[in-house]
């Protein structure tokens, strides 16, 4: 395993939700990580940032460890989930409570 990727999997690892954005939870530098905090915040999941323009290495590694195209990546107990698209589906839809559920990610009511 490359080194990106053991780093990747060590952020994957530290946090029960984790997601791959460009910028911060704060601060997100794109409308799509945008909207993935804005959902998340919304539905009360904490969860962990990781930026991916502090690091050119990470921003194409990611892609990669989850053979997905694009950020912002979320991961919820280590497995990955989708992006921007499919995280906003899945909350339009009453999916992604569920999901956080049935995983045991405690939410704020």
């Amino acid at each position: 395993m490359s080194d990106i990727n053991q780093m990747i999997q060590g952020e994957v690892d530290s946090a029960e939700v984790v997601l791959f954005m460009k910028g911060t939870p704060v601060f997100p530098q794109c409308g799509f990580s945008g909207q993935v905090v804005q959902i998340l915040s919304h539905i009360g999941v904490p969860f962990k940032g990781v930026n991916v323009l502090e690091d050119e290495g990470l921003r194409n590694g990611i892609k990669t460890f989850s053979n997905w195209p694009t950020i912002p990546q979320l991961y919820i107990k280590g497995e990955f989930v989708g992006g921007c698209d499919i995280i906003r589906e899945m909350f339009e839809e009453g999916e992604l409570r569920p999901l956080l559920e049935e995983k045991g990610i405690a939410m704020a009511d």
